[in-house]
């Protein structure tokens, strides 16, 4: 019984500090210890980077979006990878040639090895890697560029903002993703971010190194790459990148490859977890406290069953009624007023249950949880 309560409040407490502790206390060092990078208006060259697989539903309005941004075309290159697409990805790019959209065609290999093909051809000092899907704000690349004025950034990400979505589920997963941005721009004022937005970053072309080919995050292990060579890693929040909303079942399938990609940047690299990384307190708390979290609910629940009468019974009820009302949600009415509670627990249960999917990636092929991420453009 006396280990039943010790294993019951460890995983209360390790709840409480990971859901809300840490960004309280996040919020509270960031305002003490800012260190705003500097920034111009300069305008270096750029060289933009779509790595895109079969992505004719989104191309054209992205080719026009990134041509759109307000940025001097002479200093602008536009490179269209096509990562082996078999519909009409290649197609769309060559009818943007007139307007310098430059198309390289490479076998079917993945993400990664499409970059790793891309990055050697790029000729712009700064590399601005964004994915077919998102539009771009108008000002995107200037405000990126801009905070390559300080010479110790060497990665600048933007922002991802969802559009207001028809559902509650969407709702729900665009509020995670505005705490996500909260977190990294914090993070991003204390020092840097352990990756970036993958929609929308920019890195000093110097600094990118070789993708393994099963790299799940690229958007982590190239920043990486230059954190540990002492760069910051530092968030534009006004270089904003604009997509749809998603459901539910979408975001589980991405979120299971974020955090199993999260896996793989540990064996990559394992000096995160040691105290040769600056950040390694916020690493342990955010990222590790995420994997940990499936695992302190599980054991909150087992230790529960053990506790003395009438704290079991408590501990028992409490998480019954967050369970009950996580799986009660996909059939209530969308405006039920009680939804409010219920569809945030679902999409913490479905967070949950993907970090524990994550840990697939030790028993199959990293690839095979590579998803095509749909969304509604509704």
């Amino acid at each position: 019984m006396t280990l039943a309560i010790v294993v019951f409040l460890l995983a209360c407490v390790t709840l409480l500090y990971v859901i809300a502790g840490y960004p309280v206390l996040l919020g509270l060092v960031a305002r003490l210890t800012a260190r705003p990078p500097q920034r111009d208006a300069s305008e270096p060259s750029i060289s933009v980077v779509i790595a895109v697989f079969n992505g004719e539903q989104y191309l054209t309005d992205k080719l026009r979006s990134v041509l759109a941004v307000d940025y001097p075309k002479e200093r602008m290159e536009i490179l269209v990878v096509s990562d082996g697409s078999t519909d009409r990805t290649d197609e769309i790019a060559g009818e943007f040639a007139s307007s310098g959209v430059r198309l390289l065609r490479v076998p079917r290999g993945g993400k990664p090895a499409a970059l790793n093909a891309a990055i050697p051809e790029a000729r712009g000092e700064i590399l601005v890697l964004t994915d077919v899907r998102q539009a771009l704000a108008n000002d995107c690349f200037r405000k990126l560029v801009a905070r390559f004025a300080d010479p110790k950034v060497g990665v600048v990400s933007g922002e991802l903002l969802i559009r207001s979505g028809s559902s509650a589920e969407e709702a729900q997963i665009g509020l995670y993703w505005r705490l996500e941005s909260w977190i990294r721009d914090r993070l991003s004022a204390i020092d840097s971010m352990f990756g970036a937005t993958g929609p929308i970053y920019a890195m000093r072309r110097e600094l990118a190194v070789p993708i393994p080919p099963d790299t799940l995050l690229d958007d982590m292990y190239l920043p990486l790459a230059a954190f540990f060579r002492g760069y910051r890693l530092v968030m534009e929040s006004g270089a904003i990148a604009y997509d749809y909303p998603t459901s539910i079942d979408t975001e589980f399938r991405r979120k299971v490859r974020t955090l199993a990609g999260n896996y793989q940047i540990l064996r990559s690299y394992p000096g995160l977890l040691g105290f040769g990384n600056r950040m390694w307190w916020h690493f342990l708390s955010y990222k590790v406290g995420r994997l940990v979290l499936p695992w302190a609910l599980l054991a909150a629940a087992i230790s529960a069953c053990f506790l003395p009468d009438p704290w079991r019974w408590y501990a028992l009820g409490v998480q019954g009624v967050g369970y009950l009302g996580a799986a009660v949600d996909p059939w209530l009415p969308t405006r039920f007023p009680l939804r409010r509670l219920t569809s945030p627990a679902r999409t913490f249960l479905v967070m949950m249950v993907a970090a524990v999917r994550g840990l697939s990636v030790f028993f199959v092929p990293a690839r095979s949880l590579w998803k095509v991420t749909s969304a509604s453009r509704e």
